[in-house]
């Protein structure tokens, strides 16, 4: 557990217009810790979701102060107890905030000395390159972080506030081929390339192939976890999260809000709408709607029962 004295006005100045209202004296109070629900000390920052059971979990906290949602009331056992709670419309957001600000540790920006970096690159402002990235006459954005082992290409354009984790390759070839007459497979020219909007976050030994004759293009806030392959020319949406293992074969349209589960393949030529989900393991070979979500080997809707 890792520790580290905040005051409670810090906390509050970090939540900022988010705070609701404060119950409690803050005066002179902090928190050491933000620690899982088995191991909430007196000095924890500790945080109750609304549901049925949130305003008994507070009562019974050792956790002497508390982000809660709206349904936790000030009661007399709370108070008899001493404790402050901070009101906020969605605590696991509001940890979130805090735990990135004042106990995640963030690597100072700077190029490791291993990096090869070719003379054609044009690279932000208070960026991070790990030891032994290779990276290309790409364009980097401010505020990047791009750990160990990490294969950049050339013509990668990375927008702002974005994270290339350990062994990622990105804008490299595409798997493409035409046959001759003979049934020889000659390689599809691959000269188009990656762009990556803000604050994109790219896993672990995650493979992003460039773009055939356009590009292949992921948009802000977009997360891609370990493991993943994304093959040329996808146009993938804002806010989309793809998790691990997942599949993406080439030119598909992913819109906004789509979240696509681990294991799942999409066929190539697909069009997932808006804030669409695919389950764990789904394989897609049609268009899924927007809003809808698909299960199963081939993927269909989920058809609630009446």
């Amino acid at each position: 557990m890792k520790k580290k004295s905040i005051t409670i006005c810090d906390i509050i100045d970090c939540l900022g217009n988010s705070v609701l209202t404060i119950d409690g004296d803050v005066r002179g109070k902090s928190i050491d810790n933000i620690a899982d629900v088995e191991h909430v000390t007196s000095s924890s920052l500790e945080w109750i979701k609304d549901s049925d059971e949130s305003q008994k979990r507070a009562e019974m906290s050792s956790a002497m102060t508390i982000i809660v949602g709206q349904k936790v009331v000030f009661s007399e056992e709370i108070q008899r107890q001493g404790k402050t709670l901070i009101r906020v419309a969605n605590p696991k957001l509001a940890i979130v905030r805090i735990g990135s600000r004042f106990f995640v540790e963030r690597v100072h920006p700077g190029i490791h000395p291993t990096a090869i970096i070719s003379e054609k690159a044009i690279l932000g402002e208070n960026i991070y390159i790990g030891p032994y990235c290779v990276i290309g006459a790409a364009t980097i954005g401010n505020e990047c972080e791009i750990d160990a082992n990490v294969r950049i290409y050339d013509d990668v354009i990375m927008g702002n506030e974005c994270r290339v984790k350990s062994g990622a390759v990105i804008g490299g070839e595409g798997f493409g081929f035409e046959k001759d007459e003979s049934g020889n497979r000659y390689r599809f020219p691959q000269i188009g390339s990656v762009r990556l909007g803000n604050r994109v976050e790219i896993g672990s030994n995650t493979c992003i192939d460039r773009g055939a004759l356009s590009d292949t293009i992921i948009g802000d806030d977009t997360k891609i976890n370990n493991l993943c392959h994304i093959a040329h020319n996808n146009k993938i949406g804002n806010n989309v999260t793809i998790t691990g293992c997942v599949n993406v074969s080439g030119s598909n349209v992913i819109e906004d809000n789509v979240w696509i589960a681990p294991n799942a393949s999409i066929r190539g030529f697909i069009h997932l709408g808006e804030g669409c989900i695919i389950g764990m393991g789904a394989v897609v070979t049609k268009n899924v709607p927007k809003g809808e979500t698909w299960v199963g080997n081939p993927a269909g809707p989920i058809v609630k029962k009446l």
